[in-house]
């Protein structure tokens, strides 16, 4: 089976006045249908860029490099999402075979436009369905995401839902064109505990029910660990390690991963310290050479670690880390 989308040496480039970053650096991940894929990090590693990637949205700044792919499969399409050039033909992924939903809906709703509205024009633009039966779609799917009397809700604004009533009206509407790849930025970051826990069983209901992908973006490991099959974790646009999710929590082979890990709160022993990880994430405009996690690793080895970008090493099966402390140049 194919995967249903196939990232492949994904590097993106941005102009600015300060001159040419690099936001995503030879990145590669693949998702499988029914598969929900973490990808993990602090604000400023590029997870947000990647995903943005999978429909074309970056903005006209954004260059990728020629070997970079972004290959969608499914039953109806086969194509890489990089080649296309139209507005038509970018339709086809944004919103239709993928959608997203954001970590703050406020800023997706438009506030002067009530939900249901919202919900019907999207319909109205990727299928060949009446507007008597988008807006019958549209109040089903308010009703499957848990939003009660869904047919008075249609009809509100964005502000006059909670909000996880309008994570769930985002949720509803992201699904309602039955997308094949889910993109979830930070959907549970600005929700109470309650409310995550249930938008994370949500989610984990409907890619039994549509056998969708999942691509879940968080900085959150502790919600990785609940929800997702395998987990990415990148730091300064590179994915540094990559594994199944248990593997990765169990056994974090990257300093990166073990520093994320660390400054968790351990709920047996309240009375140890957080652990943070020193230091800040460098600028993009400031990469470091060799490995990019080097001026803030505690395990550094050497100039090996501030000269050459460490290779991808398979650490256990189906486990991959990109770090020198696996590699052949430090043992020998």
């Amino acid at each position: 089976m194919k995967p249903l989308i196939d990232v492949q040496n994904l590097t993106l480039l941005f102009d600015t006045d300060e001159g040419r970053i690099t936001a995503v650096d030879d990145v590669s991940f693949s998702i499988m249908p029914g598969e929900i894929m973490g990808l993990v990090g602090e604000s400023g590693s590029g997870k947000s860029v990647t995903a943005k990637s999978l429909m074309y949205l970056n903005a006209p700044n954004a260059n990728y490099a020629d070997e970079s792919k972004i290959l969608l499969n499914t039953e109806d399409v086969s194509l890489d999402v990089l080649k296309l050039t139209t507005q038509k033909q970018r339709n086809v992924v944004r919103g239709g075979a993928i959608s997203m939903i954001f970590q703050e809906p406020m800023a997706s709703f438009a506030p002067a436009i009530s939900i249901g509205k919202q919900m019907v024009e999207q319909l109205l633009l990727h299928t060949d369905m009446s507007k008597a039966q988008c807006k019958e779609l549209s109040i089903e799917m308010l009703d499957r995401v848990g939003i009660s009397d869904a047919s008075s809700r249609f009809n509100q604004y964005a502000f006059e839902l909670s909000g996880g009533m309008r994570q769930r009206a985002m949720i509803a509407m992201a699904l309602s064109t039955k997308p094949k790849l889910l993109i979830a930025d930070e959907p549970t970051t600005a929700l109470d505990v309650t409310i995550q826990a249930q938008v994370i069983d949500l989610m984990r209901e409907l890619v039994d029910e549509f056998r969708m992908g999942i691509l879940f973006i968080t900085h959150d490991l502790g919600v990785i660990a609940q929800t997702a099959d395998k987990v990415a974790v990148m730091y300064l646009g590179r994915i540094v390690e990559q594994g199944l999710v248990r593997d990765v929590i169990r056994t974090p082979s990257h300093p990166y991963t073990q520093g994320l890990l660390a400054a968790l709160p351990k709920m047996d022993d309240l009375e140890s310290p957080l652990k943070p990880i020193p230091g800040d994430i460098p600028s993009p405009l400031e990469r470091p050479t060799g490995c990019v996690f080097n001026t803030r690793c505690g395990q550094v080895v050497g100039d090996v670690c501030r000269s050459k970008t460490p290779a991808w090493t398979e650490t256990s099966k189906d486990h991959f880390g990109a770090c020198h402390l696996y590699t052949n140049e430090v043992n020998g």
